[in-house]
């Protein structure tokens, strides 16, 4: 053992920079990898990170006016309180749309705990510093994100509060902030929002309550502080009891969809980087065949030469991975940008030590088992280095090679097609191992172009009605003249009345929606991606979710109940069904008026025009109709995977890296094992500028061989996994969009670029060298 120490030192001491380079490799890839995993949970967590950002209160407990909440900070286990704030409920409109909304009244400072997070526009401003922009002083509210979504209300809008007693208040929005708190959605309860004292009492007139924020020191101990809190104020003070789980379990779809969607891209490139550090470190052992000959010649065993480049490597892969880890631990929120805040975020959210030890733990025995086939094959290198010059290192030059130079085909387009094709084992292997990170980089874009899909063309995916309007109760049209005063607004392109009822399954085991839209004579246009669309009485289409809860297939029968009487519909054709985790079954409203004579329009979906703005179209018909209508845009899933976008680009960027460290280690070991080569070229006349363009031409092709392959590969398994994560998640296969072949052509140009470059330096070192400096390689 000792001696193999010794020689594990002298050839370290010998060889530096190769050492240096499989260091430095080995900690750029984890250290990518944990930036990497930074970002999946700052994407995939979004109610934890507002939560530790905003030093989020784990219980909302909202009282009657009077109430002593005080007292609850005398509670054992309770670390901080937010408020209390006095609160009063109101409905707030803008652009047609209605939303009820609780308005707390907050200081010109946020609070420390439960802090609105501002993410666009500003905070209040007390009236004596106003100077007239958003949120200067009373008449400015600050909205939660879900609200002004809903509203399509943005920073310097206006936007109508009608409080307790009726009267209408203009109100400027200063800002849009996040908070970890349930999520405003239709038919749910009230959103949030943050206006001064002035402006609570304008708008109440002494009709208010109160909300205060428990902040625990264990999480665990929220529901026993919730019974001695609502004990210690009384049960008949405490109108709601809102805990953070319940905001946690709303967003906890969005989690699992994104966690699972990064899950694959992770493992994908954990996988990628370990075999890009093992391939430097295979090169290297391929490099010191020479000495190992020598080795095995003074007397070394088998199993001392594996011991020693096992030992020696993975002390290499050692202290890169602990140099990469170190370096994201110190100086990973210094990073400017996205990266840097998600980096410091992470450091607070769940799994960050299991992640910053398990990343590199694994990379480690993803390195080990290769770094073990490596020693294994370079104990059984025989002890007669004389053998390897005895040895071609290529294939014959083929009759097409041959005709090729004949015809008077550049040289090193030639010579280098030959080095970069040069046995089909040793070929494919190298062409697999660059075009993996190559894949996931594709499967990558076709999930960015899924995202870019349902917001450019959502009609493709589901969502032709850009605007859902339903008539309030002062409106005293019918409907057939509803549906022309609608149709007459510019902008809207066809008005489909529709009603949505729920409907229990065989077995009433189950809810699902029964949604009638669209007549016989015009149908609703749903993205029908199985079967057909249905046309006939009784006919109907239906979700994925649908089909896979009752266990059914398009053709089957299904028999419902719909308020105790039985319906039953042929499921003629699949639709992507972004609602309901897609356990809707949709017919036109004929076929529901079958069973209902008396069946109204509960509302009218509007489809645009092409070019057309929902937000525009939103505020004609506000103004057309005179406040009587209510109007709603479709909720869009992409709006809940934006966070994935940023991640997307970020992982891009990591297998990119990936993907140069492997092109450089093909290409160093691509000059070094043609070493002989270069020395019978230059002896029969290449000029050094023909040897670096072969080397260059060489690591081009190769680049291209393994993008074509890449891209191809990837597309192919992207739009599989997308559309195998819409099936399990109820919206249904048919979903995946893959890139354009304007944008795959730009990755295969890039890292054909990509490598040009990388081997421009090491080609102008081979093309510099003199026939003496390659003598010893013969050996």
């Amino acid at each position: 053992m000792r001696a193999t120490l010794r020689w594990a030192h002298a050839d370290f001491r010998a060889h530096r920079g190769e050492a240096l380079f499989v260091v430095l490799a080995s900690a750029g890839i984890i250290a990518s990898l944990l930036l990497a995993g930074a970002l999946f949970g700052y994407a995939a967590n979004p109610w934890q990170r507002v939560f530790n950002q905003s030093h989020g209160a784990h219980i909302w407990l909202h009282t009657r006016a009077g109430a002593d909440t005080a007292a609850l900070s005398r509670v054992d286990g309770v670390a901080a309180l937010s408020g209390p704030y006095r609160t009063t409920a109101t409905t707030v409109e803008s652009r047609g749309a209605r939303v009820g909304v609780t308005l707390r009244a907050a200081g010109a400072t946020p609070p420390e705990t439960g802090r609105p997070l501002v993410t666009d526009g500003s905070w209040l401003t007390a009236p004596d510093t106003a100077t007239g922009g958003p949120g200067a002083g009373n008449g400015a509210v600050v909205l939660e994100a879900s609200v002004a979504r809903a509203l399509w209300a943005e920073p310097g809008d206006t936007v109508r509060v009608t409080g307790p007693d009726g009267a209408p208040h203009a109100l400027e929005v200063a800002g849009i902030a996040e908070v970890a708190e349930p999520r405003y959605h239709p038919g749910g309860g009230p959103g949030i929002g943050w206006v001064l004292d002035g402006t609570l009492d304008e708008v109440a007139h002494g009709d208010t309550g109160q909300s205060v924020g428990l902040r625990l020191s264990d999480p665990d101990d929220t529901d026993f502080t919730v019974q001695r809190a609502v004990t210690l104020l009384g049960a008949d003070r405490v109108a709601q009891v809102t805990k953070w789980q319940q905001a946690r379990d709303e967003a906890g779809g969005d989690d699992r969809l994104l966690g699972q969607m990064f899950a694959v891209f992770g493992l994908g490139a954990l996988l990628a980087a370990a075999l890009a550090a093992a391939g430097a470190v295979g090169a290297r052992v391929r490099g010191q065949l020479r000495d190992i000959a020598v080795l095995k010649a003074v007397g070394f065993t088998p199993g001392q030469v594996t011991r020693g480049f096992l030992v020696q490597h993975l002390a290499f892969a050692l202290l890169g991975v602990t140099l990469g880890t170190v370096a994201i631990a110190l100086l990973g929120s210094r990073i400017p940008g996205r990266i840097g805040e998600a980096t410091t975020v992470w450091q607070d959210l769940p799994g960050h030590t299991a992640l910053m030890i398990g990343i590199p733990c694994g990379a480690v025995l993803l390195i080990a088992a290769a770094t073990g086939i490596s020693a294994w094959r370079a104990g059984r290198v025989p002890p007669v280095p004389v053998a390897r010059a005895a040895l071609p290192t290529a294939a014959p030059m083929t009759a097409l090679g041959r005709r090729a130079l004949g015809v008077r085909v550049p040289p090193a387009l030639v010579l280098g097609w030959r080095a970069a094709f040069p046995r089909r084992g040793r070929t494919l292997a190298a062409v697999a191992r660059l075009a993996l990170p190559l894949v996931l980089i594709s499967v990558a874009l076709v999930a960015w172009s899924t995202l870019d899909q349902f917001r450019t063309r959502p009609a493709q995916m589901g969502l032709p009605a850009a605007l859902t309007v339903r008539a309030g109760q002062s409106a005293g049209a019918n409907d057939a003249e509803q549906e022309r005063a609608l149709a007459a607004v510019q902008g809207v392109a066809a008005v489909h009345p529709g009603a949505e009822m729920a409907a229990l399954v065989p077995g009433q085991t189950g809810t699902i929606t029964l949604r009638g839209l669209g007549t016989a004579q015009h149908p609703y246009p749903s993205k029908v991606v199985e079967g057909r669309a249905a046309a006939g009485p009784d006919e109907a289409v239906a979700g994925q979710g649908l089909l896979d809860l009752l266990g059914v297939r398009v053709g089957a029968w299904v028999r419902m109940t719909v308020e105790g009487r039985p319906q039953i519909l042929h499921v003629v054709g699949r639709t992507i069904e972004p609602d309901s985790g897609g356990r809707v079954i949709t017919t036109t409203i004929d076929a529901l008026r079958e069973r209902d004579p008396e069946l109204r329009p509960d509302f009218h979906a509007l489809v645009l025009r092409e070019g057309a703005d929902p937000v525009a179209v939103s505020a004609a018909l506000a103004a057309t109709a005179g406040g009587s209508l209510e109007v709603r845009q479709t909720p869009n899933p992409v709006d809940r995977l934006e966070p994935a976008r940023a991640v997307i680009a970020a992982l891009i960027a990591v297998l990119a890296l990936i993907g140069l460290i492997e092109l450089l280690t093909l290409i160093g070991t691509g000059v070094r094992d043609r070493g002989r080569d270069l020395l019978a070229l230059k002896a029969i006349g290449l000029t050094p500028r023909q040897i670096g363009s072969m080397i260059v031409t060489a690591a081009g092709l190769t680049a291209l061989a393994s993008a074509v392959v890449g891209t191809a590969v990837g597309a192919l398994l992207g739009r599989w996994l997308v559309d195998t994560q819409g099936a399990s998640s109820g919206i249904g296969a048919g979903v995946a969009q893959p890139p354009s072949p304007a944008v795959l052509a730009t990755v295969i140009v890039g890292a054909v670029l990509g490598a040009v470059v990388a081997a421009a330096l090491p080609a102008a070192r081979a093309a510099r060298r003199r026939p003496a400096d390659s003598l010893s390689e013969t050996l």
